[in-house]
C-alpha cells in the first residue's frame, strides 16, 4: 500500500477523554479523517469513576481551544471559566456535548477496547516496507481497523501502581481487598469508611484528597480514624506551595492537610515501605500492613480499610509490535523525559513540548496526555491539549505550527482538590467594593519538585516512582496533576 492510499485512511485516536477528543477536534479542523476508539460506554468513562473529585484548576485550563470553537459554533453554553469543575461536571458539561456534535458522533466508537497495534503485514523486526504499511489496530472483539497514524490517549487509569514499595506487590497484597485511589468517602462509599480505621498509603494528590475527605467524615462520624503512610522522611512535598501557589485551591489542599496532621486528626507515618499485608487476627476482619526498610526495621499498622494511592503507570503492551523509544526510568518518550522529570519539575513548570518530543522510531504513532508522561506525576490537562494541537499540525504537514509550541501554566504545588473557595463555586459573586481581595499568588520559579529530590524518597531503597492519577478513557486521570 502506498502513501497516497494511506492518506485516505483515518487517524485512529485511542480514548474519548479530554485529550483524545481534543486531538479529534484539531484533526477535524485540519480536515483529517479520524476515528476515536473508546473502551468505555461513553465519553469520559474513566473520569466518571472519580466524578466526585473537584479539579484544582478552573475551567479555563480544562477546555481545549479547538474543541471550544466547535462547541461555540453549535451554541454551547460555556461554564464560568473561573469555577473549579468536578469530574462529573467535566464529563456532562464539556466532554459529552463535544462527543455528540455532528462532526464527532459518527466517528466515535464506544465499547471499543484496543488490544494491539501493529503494521499491516510486518512485525516489529521487519524494516522493508514498514514506513509505507498502514497501522493495524485490533479490538477486543476481534475487529481490526487500518489507520494512517495512531494517537494513543488511553491514559493510565486502569494500571495503578501496587502498594508494595519496591514496585512489586506487597506479600499478601493480591489476597487482600485494597481500595484504589480516590474512593467516594463522602458519598457512595461513606458507609464503608465511617467509624473504622483507614490507612492511606501515598504522597500524591489522590492521597491528599482521600485524607481530607476522611477528615471531614470523622467530624460527623465518631470513631473514624485515619493513618497516612508515606515513603518520604517528611510530608513537605505533599503539602505543596501553600499561599505561594498560583492556583489557590491547589495551595489550600496542602495547607489543610498540614493542619489536620499538626492537630493530630491524621496520624502521619514516614519512611513507610509497604512489604507485607496479613490478616489482623483480631476477629474484626482488619489487616496489618507491615513496612520493612533496607535494614530490616519494621513498622506495623492495623487497619480496617487500606487505600493505595501510590500512583499509576502506563501499559505499553498494546504497542508491543511497534518500535518505541522509551525512557528507562519514566517510560515516556526519551526526548520528553528530561522536560517532565519529577525530580525537577512540578505540574506547572514543565516546558512546552509537542510532536518532536513525542515522536517514536515508529513514524505516525504518538502517545499523548497522561500516558505520554509515563510514571511522571507532572501532567496537566492543558499540556495534553497542546500536544494534540502540535501532532495534528504535523500530520497535516504544517511543521511551522507543529513546532510553535506555547503553553502557560500555573506553577508550584500538588495537583487536584476537593477544596474550593466561595468565589470558585457556581453562581458565586465577589463583593462589589468592600470585600477583601485575595493576594496575588507569587510564582516560585521552577516550582516544587515532585520526585526523589523533592522529598519523595531519601532512603537508599529501590522504589517504583510514585505517579499520579490518570485515565483509560483518554487520559482521564485526575491527571497526574490533572488540571
Amino acid at each position: 500500500m502506498n502513501h497516497a492510499s494511506n492518506d485516505a485512511l483515518p487517524v485512529v485516536v485511542i480514548g474519548a477523554g479530554p485529550v483524545g477528543l481534543a486531538a479529534a477536534a484539531h484533526l477535524h479542523e485540519r480536515d483529517i479523517p479520524f476515528l476515536v476508539l473508546e473502551a468505555g460506554d461513553a465519553a469520559g468513562a474513566a473520569i466518571a469513576e472519580w466524578g466526585h473529585v473537584r479539579l484544582f484548576s478552573p475551567w479555563r485550563y480544562n477546555i481545549d481551544a479547538a474543541a471550544r470553537r466547535l462547541l461555540d459554533a453549535a451554541g454551547w453554553a460555556a461554564p464560568d471559566l473561573d469555577v473549579l469543575p468536578t469530574g462529573d461536571e467535566l464529563v456532562h458539561e464539556y466532554l459529552a456535548p463535544l462527543a455528540k456534535l455532528p462532526a464527532f458522533s459518527p466517528y466515535v466508537r464506544y465499547d471499543a477496547r484496543v488490544v494491539g497495534i501493529a503494521r499491516v503485514g510486518v512485525d516489529r523486526v521487519r524494516t522493508a516496507g514498514r514506513d509505507t504499511a498502514p497501522f493495524l489496530v485490533r479490538l477486543a472483539d476481534g475487529t481490526e481497523v487500518t489507520a494512517r497514524a495512531v494517537i494513543d490517549a488511553s491514559g493510565t487509569w486502569r494500571t495503578p501502581n501496587v502498594l508494595g514499595a519496591t514496585g512489586l506487590p506487597a506479600h499478601g497484597e493480591s489476597d487482600t481487598v485494597v481500595n484504589r485511589a480516590m474512593p467516594d468517602v463522602l458519598g457512595a462509599d461513606q458507609d464503608r469508611f465511617a467509624r473504622v480505621h483507614t490507612l492511606v498509603v501515598g504522597a500524591g494528590h489522590s492521597a491528599t484528597n482521600t485524607l481530607l475527605a476522611l477528615a471531614a467524615l470523622a467530624e460527623t462520624e465518631p470513631g473514624t480514624t485515619i493513618t497516612w503512610a508515606i515513603r518520604a522522611t517528611n510530608a513537605n512535598r505533599a503539602y505543596g506551595g501553600g499561599a505561594a501557589d498560583a492556583l489557590p485551591a491547589r495551595g489550600a489542599l496542602g495547607t489543610r492537610l498540614r493542619e489536620h496532621v499538626d492537630a493530630g486528626r491524621i496520624t502521619l507515618l514516614t519512611e513507610f515501605l509497604a512489604h507485607r499485608i496479613e490478616p489482623a487476627n483480631d476477629g474484626a476482619g482488619g489487616v496489618t500492613v507491615i513496612s520493612r526498610d533496607a535494614a530490616g526495621v519494621e513498622q506495623r499498622v492495623r487497619a480496617d480499610r487500606v487505600v493505595a494511592a501510590t500512583g499509576y503507570r502506563p501499559d505499553h503492551s498494546i504497542a508491543a509490535e511497534l518500535r518505541l523509544d522509551l525512557d528507562p526510568i519514566l517510560e515516556s518518550t526519551r526526548a520528553l523525559a528530561p522536560l517532565i522529570d519529577p525530580n525537577v519539575h512540578s505540574c506547572g513548570t514543565v516546558p512546552p513540548h509537542g510532536v518532536d518530543e513525542l515522536t517514536h522510531p515508529e513514524p505516525g504513532y504518538y502517545m499523548v496526555g497522561m500516558k505520554s508522561y509515563g510514571r511522571a506525576p507532572t501532567f496537566l490537562m492543558a499540556t495534553g491539549y497542546e500536544q494534540a494541537r502540535s501532532i495534528a499540525a504535523a500530520l497535516a504537514g504544517d511543521w511551522i505550527a507543529a513546532r510553535d509550541v506555547q503553553l502557560e501554566l500555573p506553577e508550584t504545588g500538588v495537583c487536584s482538590t476537593n477544596l474550593v473557595t466561595d468565589e470558585q463555586l457556581p453562581g458565586a459573586q465577589a463583593d462589589a467594593c468592600c470585600g477583601s481581595t485575595p493576594a496575588a499568588a507569587t510564582p516560585t520559579g521552577r516550582g516544587l519538585a515532585t520526585g526523589i529530590s523533592g522529598g519523595l524518597l531519601t532512603a537508599p531503597v529501590p522504589l517504583t516512582a510514585v505517579a499520579p492519577d490518570s485515565g483509560t478513557s483518554g487520559d482521564q486521570g485526575v491527571g497526574g496533576c490533572c488540571g
